[in-house]
């Protein structure tokens, strides 16, 4: 019989945008402004009675499976780049 890898893994690194601390604040700032971009989006079209055409219907529902999908990710994102933790765990 052949040896079982019973590993377990608790956590992931989270690497990639970048290293460099002065471009922590900007990389936060153009994914929040993104989210809040979204949001607007989503609430101008829902509030103006003007923009209840197909194609601004469409632009709604888009941006609003956008936030839907980003809502798991991006704050976890924006916390690590606040605290500088790289991990996430698996449940997580």
């Amino acid at each position: 019989m052949e040896p079982e890898n019973n590993t377990r893994i608790s956590e992931f690194l989270l690497l990639g945008l970048s290293e460099d601390p002065e471009l922590k604040p900007l990389i936060f700032g153009v994914f929040l402004v993104t989210v809040l971009g979204k949001l607007l989006i989503v609430l101008a079209t829902t509030s103006d009675s003007h923009l209840q055409m197909p194609m601004y219907f469409f632009l709604s529902n888009l941006s609003f499976v956008v936030i839907c999908f980003t809502s798991t990710t991006i704050p976890k994102m924006l916390l690590n780049i606040q605290t500088q933790s790289k991990a996430i765990t698996h449940a997580g």
